[in-house]
């Protein structure tokens, strides 16, 4: 019980309200005014519509913002998700979202009961900043065919669609769609460097869509939206749906635990209102995008970049994401008219500047030159994003991270050969320390092995094994400590072992090594006792090496 209450809303989320209530307004505010255009061009660009992409950002970032496990973090429709969204309305229809939409829902809300949030700790930076890249060069592609007033062909991959449609393109008609897109890009670049307080997406897109209704320039808008939220309803679908659907599923459910997490981490970083719960976030998030469904939406994510002006526009709770779903509902009810008049193009300029606002060059540069192994996963996860499958770039990216992390881990296991301490003593020719260093597993017990049965000579009787220095030890090194062990003694080489490690005991018991030894004093936990032992067994054995315990 005491778990599960860690996982729901207390008053505890909104003790700095008295002192922070004012800020968290204006924030919340600022941040609906930066939400708007990019929850209208990413509902579209998921091929979902506009609509979608408002209602999400209302119904969804409500839930989150109550029921999240981050005091500043803001949710809602994402560049990422979008990317994922449009192949699977492409394959399986508008009528699937709302389906898939609350399946994935249900999938992150058991990952945070089931206390599986802190799962991202285990994705390395090359791998996040990677598929940060790819999906960035998504979203650029995807706004290409708006970007040239052309559509966008189905079934195909995005780099392919986009290809084709530049290809393709009359450049003469496509002039007036390219300069309300660089119209949006100039002012977006140029009007924070006039005053950073001005929201330059929702500013730019208010320009263009006045300067193409005065003018009356003929270009595809969002056409019409609704002016209230519709009535929730719980999707139907029967057992094939559900199958046929559960791989999407699974891939939004994965994208939607990673980016939300990885955007809390962020706001923690940046904010001072407190560390953030990573299994209740996912609770949240899983809430969230099951209302959205619910209403018509489509998948919610925790959002870097409004998450981000949120914590730089003074948020300190919850409040500043619930304000910024209200006024996101107000514009609902109130202003559908205008907003059904903005040019897709403007949208896509919008989009096209936040993808290269996505990447960072200096991120860049400092991954390339860090080392070959964290460069080359770097590169495949983005090449694979953007070629290929999102989920497929991060699980390869993990892969390849994984090598060559326990390449270089086996690299650092290595056996020592050890000078006996103290004065020598007539008989120590015959007595051989190795110590363990490093780990013993799976990538490295072969080598250690040949080390450890090469290290003798023909004079060697004794071999103290020395583990105290052993960090790491599978059931395949402790496996091969067996053969090893095995080996020596068949050809008549006594083996002691010194300072096993208390965690290390129960798994070489299970294996059997103590049972391999000639006897059960041959396990020590001093280097003294065990070079004595040595000692008194080469005393004892004057013309041979055929040993007694």
């Amino acid at each position: 019980m005491r778990s599960a209450r860690a996982l729901l809303p207390e008053v505890a989320d909104y003790r700095d309200l008295p002192r922070s209530w004012r800020r968290d307004i204006v924030a919340g505010i600022t941040v609906a005014v930066v939400a708007l255009p990019l929850a209208l061009a990413f509902g579209i660009s998921s091929g979902v519509g506009a609509a979608a992409g408002l209602i999400t950002a209302v119904t969804a970032g409500l839930v989150a913002a109550v029921f999240g496990g981050s005091h500043v973090q803001v949710s809602g429709p994402t560049g990422a998700m979008a990317v994922v969204l449009a192949p699977i309305v492409a394959e399986h229809g508008l009528g699937s979202i709302a389906v898939v939409t609350i399946m994935a829902g249900l999938l992150v809300l058991i990952a945070g009961i089931t206390g599986l949030g802190r799962a991202v700790t285990f994705i390395p930076w090359p791998v996040i900043e990677g598929f940060t890249l790819g999906i960035a060069a998504i979203i650029f592609l995807q706004q290409v065919p708006a970007a040239l007033g052309a559509v966008a062909p189905s079934g195909q991959r995005t780099l392919a669609a986009a290809w084709q449609v530049v290809a393709q393109t009359n450049w003469q008609s496509a002039g007036r769609t390219l300069a309300i897109v660089g119209l949006v890009a100039l002012l977006m670049l140029a009007l924070p460097r006039v005053h950073r307080g001005i929201p330059e997406s929702l500013t730019a897109v208010v320009v263009a869509t006045v300067l193409v209704s005065v003018v009356g320039i003929s270009v595809a808008s969002i056409g019409e939206l609704p002016s209230h939220l519709p009535a929730p309803s719980i999707p139907t679908a029967d057992l094939g749906t559900l199958r046929s659907l559960t791989g999407a599923a699974l891939a939004i459910a994965a994208l939607a635990a990673i980016e939300s997490l990885l955007s809390a981490r962020v706001a923690a970083t940046m904010s001072d209102s407190g560390p953030y719960d990573p299994d209740r976030e996912l609770v949240g998030q899983g809430l969230a995008s099951v209302t959205s469904g619910v209403f018509g939406g489509i998948p919610a994510t925790g959002a870097i970049a409004r998450t981000a002006v949120n914590v730089r526009a003074g948020a300190r709770t919850r409040v500043s994401a619930i304000v910024h779903s209200v006024v996101l509902l107000a514009v609902v009810y109130l202003a559908t008219g205008p907003v059904a008049a903005i040019p897709l193009a403007a949208l896509a300029g919008v989009l096209m500047v936040t993808s290269f606002r996505m990447i960072s060059a200096a991120t860049v540069r400092k991954i390339l030159r860090s080392t070959r192994s964290d460069a080359l996963t770097f590169i495949v996860t983005a090449a694979v994003t953007v070629c290929f499958d999102l989920i497929e770039a991060v699980q390869i990216g993990v892969l390849i991270a994984a090598f060559f992390a326990l390449r270089n881990v086996a690299r650092r296991a290595v056996v020592v050969r050890e000078q006996l301490p103290g004065h020598s003593q007539p008989g120590d020719q015959h007595v051989a320390v190795l110590r363990l260093d490093g780990a013993m597993f799976f990538g490295a017990a072969e080598r250690i092995s040949a080390a450890i049965t090469e290290s003798g000579d023909s004079e060697t009787t004794v071999v103290i094994i020395r583990m105290s220095q052993l960090g790491m030890l599978d059931a395949t090194g402790a496996h091969t400590l067996v053969r090893i062990t095995e080996e020596l003694e068949k050809r008549g080489i006594t083996v002691i072992i010194k300072g096993v490690r208390p965690e290390h005991l129960t798994l070489l018991s299970n294996v059997g090594l103590f049972e391999t030894l000639r006897h059960e004093n041959h396990l020590m936990d001093s280097l003294d006792e065990a070079i004595a032992h040595a000692r008194s067994h080469v005393r004892a054995l004057p013309a041979g090496p055929v040993s007694s315990p």
